[in-house]
C-alpha cells in the first residue's frame, strides 16, 4: 500500500519527538505537519482534516484530550494519543472518547507508522487501485432499524439518527455483523485490535453499544456470554450499494 495522499498531523511540544515521526512518515510515502501546541493543531484541522493525528496528551496550552474529543465530535480522522501517562485510567479515557489507538513513551517509531497504517485500513482510504479491486465488496451492512455504511463508518437508523464510529470501532462492529449469531470469544477481538492492553475491547464495546443498544446496561444486540464471549442478536443483511 502507498501512503503519498496520506496526511499525519503530529501534535507533541517536544521538537525532537515530532522532528523523529515526521522524517519516518515521510520515509513511509506520508505527507506531515508537526505543531507544538493544542491552538496551533485546532486553526490547522480548521483548514485541513489529516488522515490521522498524533496527540500528545500534556501540551503547553491545553490537555490533548481536548483535540481529541473535538475531532470525535466534528470530523472523520483516525487518532493516535501518544503520551508518557502509562496509566491505565489515561487509557481507558482517551479510548473511551473515541480515540484509535494509545501508545506510551518511549515508543519505536516505525511502531507508529505501522499503527496509523493500521488506521488508514480500517477507514477504508485505498488508492484508486484498490478501491477499483474491492468494487464488488458489499458496502452496507442492516440490523435491526440499522444501517452501518462501511466507507463512511457511520450508523443510521429508521428513526433519524446518525452515528458516527471510529475506525477501531468500526472493525470491532463488523466482527460481529460478519458473524452474527455465533459467539466470538475475548481472543478473537482482542487479536484484531493493535491495542497493548486488554480493556480496548471492553471500552469500544461500552461505546458502540450506548450508539445502537435501545438500553446499553441491558444490551440485546450485543449480547455478553459469560465465560465465552459475545453474540451479535440479530440477523444481517449486506448489500452493495
Amino acid at each position: 500500500m502507498t501512503n503519498k495522499h496520506h496526511t499525519i498531523y503530529i501534535v507533541d511540544d517536544e521538537v525532537a519527538i515530532c522532528e523523529l515521526l515526521e522524517n519516518e512518515f515521510q520515509l513511509h510515502g506520508y505527507t506531515t505537519r508537526s505543531f507544538q501546541t493544542g491552538k496551533e493543531a485546532q486553526q490547522a484541522i480548521d483548514s485541513l482534516i489529516p488522515d490521522v493525528c498524533i496527540i500528545d496528551l500534556g501540551l503547553p496550552d491545553m490537555n490533548g484530550l481536548t483535540i481529541v474529543r473535538d475531532l470525535m465530535d466534528t470530523c472523520e480522522t483516525g487518532v493516535i494519543i501518544l503520551s508518557g501517562r502509562n496509566s491505565l485510567p489515561d487509557k481507558v479515557l482517551g479510548l473511551e472518547l473515541g480515540a484509535d489507538d494509545y501508545v506510551s513513551k518511549p515508543f519505536q517509531p516505525r511502531e507508529l507508522v505501522a499503527r496509523a497504517n493500521s488506521i488508514v485500513r480500517r477507514m477504508g482510504r485505498y488508492s484508486e487501485n484498490a478501491q477499483s479491486a474491492q468494487q464488488n465488496t458489499p458496502k452496507q451492512a442492516h440490523f435491526d432499524g440499522w444501517s452501518f455504511d462501511v466507507p463512511t463508518l457511520s450508523l443510521h437508523n429508521t428513526d433519524g439518527r446518525t452515528e458516527k464510529l471510529s475506525a477501531a470501532e468500526a472493525e470491532l462492529l463488523l466482527s460481529f455483523l460478519h458473524s452474527p449469531q455465533q459467539i466470538l470469544s475475548r481472543d478473537q477481538l482482542m487479536k484484531q485490535q493493535m491495542d497493548a492492553f486488554d480493556r480496548c475491547v471492553d471500552v469500544r464495546m461500552s461505546r458502540i453499544r450506548k450508539k445502537i443498544e435501545r438500553d446499553p446496561k441491558d444490551p440485546a444486540l450485543i449480547k455478553t456470554v459469560y465465560g465465552v464471549g459475545y453474540m451479535f442478536a440479530s440477523s444481517v443483511e449486506w448489500d452493495s450499494h
